[in-house]
């Protein structure tokens, strides 16, 4: 188990050390992973399947990820709209 949570924590750290090239919603959608591998990978070790939890996990945090990184994006533009109009109207 040990083993397995230390290649996790690699894994994770050297994926999000190459989010600099990355818009905001690819970065949280790939924090999302990150952190949906690692609870999934604790979670599975209680259970007695640290892989599959670690898979369902990154893959509920990556959808998790995505979302929150669309809803982000959605109230920004938002936000510009309305920003964009108001400097219109003066």
């Amino acid at each position: 188990m040990i083993k397995v949570l230390m290649i996790s924590i690699l894994l994770i750290s050297l994926a999000l050390a190459g989010c600099a090239g990355m818009s905001d919603t690819e970065q949280r959608a790939l924090s999302g992973v990150a952190l949906g591998v690692a609870g999934g990978a604790i979670v599975g070790a209680l259970a007695g399947s640290v892989g599959l939890g670690a898979a369902i996990g990154g893959a509920v945090g990556a959808g998790g990820g995505y979302l929150y990184g669309k809803h982000e994006e959605s109230k920004q533009e938002s936000y510009q709209q309305g920003y964009k109009a108001g400097q219109q109207s003066q």
